[in-house]
């Protein structure tokens, strides 16, 4: 066990309300291509940037545009949770992490079975008509082609917060008081890049701060421990 791996270990031990906020470097042990890095979203061929495809104006103008890049990018049926989702899963069932902000839309962790998740931007497997509010899962998404279609006759919209839209109120008050309250905080497999989500951090009180990321973080914390191994690989060994 090497002297980072050894400290993490002695930091989690020590701690009983551990919060983990993660972002797309979580998912790609399990094959979905985070956005920023090279090979990832934003670094593929498309007709437009993904940043243009994934706002509410693109949504509302060219819907058909929109849920053939939706489907064929952001969609990963077959993923499983890895390493990392299931020791997160593992700490909440010994009472020792309480709670999972993630910016991911993949539900990985709920698959994993963590069951406190707080979804910053929501998720693939909610879907709701835009005219009667009626609810579709992912399975139906994918069974459709085109702009899906409520049987009222509405488009069916994933509840997956777009550019230009605001992340929900209540999932952010979640955050800020699961933040407030943690003794340890772990932030895994993002940059700190995206805002509103990045500036939550700043809530944190605590002093124990860790930092698993393979890159370099946009702002400068002062992390106590800071390991730059793939996170699946390292949570792995605790």
């Amino acid at each position: 066990m090497t002297d980072s791996i050894k400290r993490l270990k002695e930091l989690v031990d020590s701690s009983d309300n551990i919060v983990f906020f993660g972002g797309a470097g979580v998912s790609t042990e399990s094959g979905i291509p985070d956005f920023r890095s090279t090979g990832g979203l934003y670094h593929q061929e498309w007709k437009y940037p993904p940043e243009v495809i994934l706002s509410h104006t693109f949504y509302e103008s060219n819907p058909e545009e929109f849920f053939r890049f939706y489907r064929a990018k952001l969609l990963a049926p077959d993923a499983k949770p890895n390493a990392a989702h299931k020791k997160l899963a593992e700490w909440e069932a010994e009472g020792r992490l309480k709670a999972v902000i993630t910016q991911n839309i993949d539900g990985l962790h709920q698959a994993a079975g963590s069951r406190n998740v707080l979804e910053l931007h929501g998720s693939v497997h909610r879907n709701h008509c835009q005219r009667c509010g009626k609810f579709y899962g992912l399975e139906h998404i994918l069974r459709t082609e085109g702009v899906p279609r409520c049987s009222c006759g509405g488009i069916i919209k994933p509840d997956v917060v777009l550019y230009e839209e605001g992340l929900d109120q209540g999932t952010l008050e979640a955050a800020v008081r699961a933040l407030a309250e943690a003794d340890m905080l772990m932030i895994g497999g993002t940059s700190l890049n995206v805002y509103p989500a990045a500036g939550l951090i700043r809530y944190y009180q605590g002093h124990k701060l860790v930092l698993l990321n393979k890159s370099p973080v946009a702002r400068d914390l002062a992390a106590d421990l800071v390991i730059t191994d793939p996170i699946g690989e390292t949570l792995a060994q605790l």
